[in-house]
């Protein structure tokens, strides 16, 4: 091109080109995968079709083109550690790919790849090599592409590079399609070189860069270290970064240097006050930093990923936490985050609708996560500060694993950026010790399980099926079809080990355990929130109980039961029958939750966005963004809106569309939802327009009451109402009546003075503890120095403390049943009268538990931490414990062991004091 391109231009005129040659352009898939247990995130434009590639999903074209989004930065694939130090390196980026499903193979890939670059794009030959598949692994070498190539390029051997197979043999992780590849490189810089070929570029970006990949697809693994298998057909999967075709184009030498990233780059330096000069500097790479975590916290919030402590929410809280790490150091002293994940928004709303349509959700969310990190960032830094002091005055080099892990239960520092503040301090970090301690807490962010694919059986019924299972359930609850696969489902094991064994089967008798496939089904197979539908398989004297219907494969429905009376075989024509009130009752249900989302974000605001949803017969949850408990005020506003809706009596319509067409309608689309190319469009008012697959009432009317019966939170700033409809919210009225009732006959209540009898009641209760706590706290200041009595007061008490290392130190055990706050109290008082220095336990066995305190003075402090020394004392009455500096608490179930807890005291303290 002669003038440089706007990446906009660059990214239609791709898929222009492949448009022209008969692929079909297929929009970017979300980048939470859909049906795909063994990723993290999409990583490759390939993802989506990758049980075509296998040839177990089917699709009306063979050729394809998209504009994929992208997330690396977790698994094989993980580029979190060189962002912002590389020219080339970012956790999101768009990835252009062409693909053919058994069509073309080899020969027109490279044709296409060399036309484009070097006629469309107009780059020179002379800064392009190529590289091949050298034949390591036992796979001979791809001589068939070196062919193709000299044909094309005119290259001789010296611009067709042979590499092995960590360059060029491609895999999308442990399992999946792979094969041979070829890449193209281009040379930034004045000269090219081929004798510098394979030299990472400089932070300048000068030097050789992969701009494209050829994967030539000819073998699957199914199975982690298993075998290749070849594919039923060759097939072409090409992947090229579009931050990096940008950079060539453009003329730079850094991606952050293109149009897709500098302008965030010049926002973060914007907010700082400080220049961006483009080179290795701290600042620089914290900016660059804070540009591509920006864009990937952007697009995962987009996609409803809310940062949490699990899987991919972690990831998502890992990334905006560096981010924010990174505005610290640079000396931004506000929240900044959401400013510049705004930026991304107007800078690529555009392309892909969805930033634009959640753009106050994620200023929302995301200002929320950095106001919560900033208040613990400085507590965090200072323990961290404090740490190193004491590690620098004893020698130590490493941050010990129990200290790390602490900090991020605790404080909710991530594991890497304790690493880095730890390195900038010339520390290590015990960081294999400090995994396995979170893990063990089950605060992990559990990886995806690579062994957690598709059950082969499901395979085998999904091939057995000319076309996916046809579903008739949003017309008809009844239908006549034929079995193709009966699935025999054993439970073998016991307990956790427990695991179901699934085999495909002829037939299947009474009693068996089966899951059912058939060619078209009124069942709804659980998806989108909705549960599965149950009732009845019936044929020729034979029952099946359907107690669930699953999805477990793109295009296959099964049907999960209990052979009840006969006998099934596959090839039989059978009876299906839903179960219709317990589908009706699903239906007020969802359709409810349709209503709520609607009116959750005109009394809330439209950050007010569905997160989750569980509906069936009996359940109707709603998880929604919001970052405070909604009022009763709130809650009756809600509830009015939805039943005055309801009361309209509307009728629900549905309508099949394009996916433009549906937007542009203003439908608004569900985070949990997959959408194709068509969607179905439900219609309850004008106002209420959203994208659902699931089945629904005719009319609002037939939801009847709709009544909230709980809210809380479940998540930062995720809240969840459950509800109730129709007969069930009938039922929960009714409940309330009767614990209404029965609270009137306890409480002697009658007529309206129920709250206020209870207000005399529990005013009454507190005077009655006050007085039991001065009466505890008197018994226990004259107790003595034996467990129940012995008289002598306080001062008694002291005997037996021993002074260790110059630290008074005190454990006692007092009377059984005093509660905690007692507790806590006599040990600061015996703290106090040990005086300066000084460390005092006390226990007791409360009921079942056991109780422990621990008070230190200020100045012992200076050499022992009361959450420290009550973790190991704690854990020998199994139980766990924490708490300040100065003081701890901790309880356990093992009362035999209290005194020996007690006990323990002195010996935590020497060792401590010896450390």
């Amino acid at each position: 091109m002669a003038t440089p391109a706007s990446s906009d231009l660059l990214r239609r005129t791709f898929l222009e080109f492949f448009a022209q040659r008969g692929h079909e352009i297929v929009p970017s898939a979300p980048l939470v995968p859909q049906n795909d247990p063994t990723l993290m995130f999409v990583n490759a434009g390939m993802v989506q079709f990758k049980d075509v590639f296998t040839g177990k999903d089917r699709r009306p074209y063979q050729r394809a083109a998209s504009s994929q989004k992208c997330i690396r930065i977790s698994g094989k694939h993980n580029d979190l550690e060189n962002v912002g130090v590389t020219a080339r390196h970012q956790t999101f980026f768009e990835m252009l790919g062409n693909f053919s499903f058994g069509d073309y193979f080899k020969e027109d890939a490279i044709a296409f790849a060399w036309e484009l670059l070097t006629k469309v794009y107009d780059i020179s030959p002379s800064r392009l090599v190529v590289t091949i598949y050298n034949g390591e692994g036992g796979f001979p070498a791809d001589d068939e592409a070196a062919a193709i190539w000299r044909k094309v390029t005119g290259f001789g051997d010296d611009r067709i590079l042979r590499l092995g197979l960590a360059d060029n043999f491609w895999t999308m992780g442990d399992v999946g399609p792979c094969g041979p590849c070829s890449e193209i490189h281009f040379f930034h810089g004045k000269e090219p070189d081929v004798a510098r070929f394979g030299e990472e570029p400089r932070i300048d970006g000068t030097g050789w860069t992969e701009i494209w990949n050829n994967v030539f697809m000819q073998y699957e693994r199914a199975e982690k270290d298993g075998p290749l298998v070849p594919l039923p057909a060759p097939s072409i999967d090409t992947g090229m970064g579009l931050e990096r075709l940008a950079s060539v184009l453009q003329g730079v030498t850094s991606n952050y240097d293109t149009d897709l990233l500098r302008g965030l780059v010049d926002k973060a330096a914007e907010l700082s006050g400080k220049p961006y000069s483009g080179g290795s500097a701290d600042d620089d790479v914290s900016m660059r930093v804070i540009a591509d975590h920006a864009r990937t916290a952007a697009f995962l919030i987009a996609e409803g990923v809310m940062p949490e402590k699990q899987r991919r929410e972690y990831v998502l809280r890992r990334v905006m936490r560096r981010a924010i790490r990174h505005g610290h150091r640079l000396g931004i002293d506000r929240p900044f985050l959401h400013e510049v994940a705004l930026e991304v928004v107007r800078r690529m709303g555009e392309t892909y609708p969805e930033l634009r349509d959640r753009r106050e959700l994620i200023a929302r969310v995301t200002e929320d996560e950095e106001v919560r990190f900033r208040s613990t960032l400085k507590r965090g830094m200072k323990i961290l500060d404090e740490r190193f002091d004491e590690m620098r005055s004893s020698g130590e080099r490493t941050l010990p694993a129990a200290a790390a892990a602490d900090l991020y239960t605790t404080y909710g520092f991530p594991l890497d950026l304790t690493q880095v503040i730890s390195a900038e301090s010339n520390f290590d970090v015990d960081v294999q010790g400090a995994e396995a301690i979170i893990k063990g807490a089950g605060e992990a962010d559990g990886p995806i399980d690579p062994t957690a694919a598709v059950d082969p059986a499901h395979r085998e019924a999904r091939a057995k099926l000319a076309q996916p299972v046809v579903f008739t359930g949003y017309e008809h609850e009844e239908g006549d079809s034929e079995i193709v696969a009966i699935v025999r489902v054993e439970i073998q094991g016991e307990g956790d080990r427990a695991r179901k064994v699934r085999a495909l089967v002829e037939r299947a008798e009474a009693g068996a355990a089966v899951e059912i496939v058939v060619r078209e089904t009124p069942f709804y197979a659980e998806s989108g929130g909705q549960v599965g539908d149950v009732g009845e398989v019936t044929a020729d004297g034979a029952r099946v109980e359907v107690k669930d219907t699953q999805k477990p494969l793109a295009g296959l429905v099964v049907h999960e039961g209990v052979v009840h009376e006969g006998a099934l075989a596959v090839g039989q024509r059978v009876h299906l029958a839903v179960d219709h009130a317990a589908r009706s009752a699903t239906r007020r249900n969802h359709s409810a939750t349709h209503v709520l989302h609607w009116a959750l974000r005109k009394v809330l605001g439209e950050h007010a966005q569905q997160k989750g949803s569980r509906v069936g017969p009996d359940v109707l949850r709603f998880d929604f963004t919001h970052n405070r408990p909604l009022t009763r005020e709130e809650i009756s506003r809600i509830e009015d809106l939805v039943n005055e809706k309801v009361l309209t009596n509307a009728k629900v319509t549905t309508e099949i569309l394009a996916m433009d067409e549906a937007r542009r309608r203003g439908a608004m689309a569900i985070f949990e939802e997959k959408y194709g190319d068509t969607v179905r469009m439900l219609t309850m008012t004008p106002e209420v327009v959203e994208l659902c697959g699931g089945t629904h009432a005719c009319a609002l009317g037939d939801i009847g009451l709709f009544k909230i019966t709980s809210e809380g939170g479940v998540a930062a700033g995720v809240r969840r109402i459950l509800a109730s409809t129709g007969l069930n919210a009938l039922a929960y009225a009714r409940g309330v009546e009767a614990e209404l009732a029965r609270a009137r006959q306890v409480a002697k209540a009658q007529g309206g003075d129920l709250a206020e009898k209870i207000g005399k009641i529990v005013a009454h209760e507190r005077e009655l503890e006050k007085k039991v706590a001065e009466l505890e706290r008197r018994i226990l200041e004259g107790a003595g120095p034996a467990q129940g009595g012995g008289g002598g007061g306080i001062d008694a008490m002291l005997d037996g403390a021993r002074d260790i290392g110059g630290i008074k130190v005190l454990a006692r055990r007092v009377p059984d049943g005093t509660n905690p706050g007692a507790l806590r109290d006599l040990a600061e008082k015996l703290r106090d009268k040990l005086g300066d220095r000084s460390a005092v336990l006390l226990g007791a066995a409360v009921g079942d538990k056991a109780q422990l305190a621990v008070m230190l003075s200020k100045s012992a402090t200076e050499r022992l931490k009361a959450g420290e020394l009550i973790k190991p004392i704690a854990r020998i009455v199994g139980g766990s414990g924490g708490g300040r500096p100065d003081m701890a608490q901790a309880g356990g179930t093992d009362v035999a062991q209290l005194d020996a807890a007690i006990a323990a005291l002195y010996t935590e303290v020497e060792r401590a004091l010896a450390s």
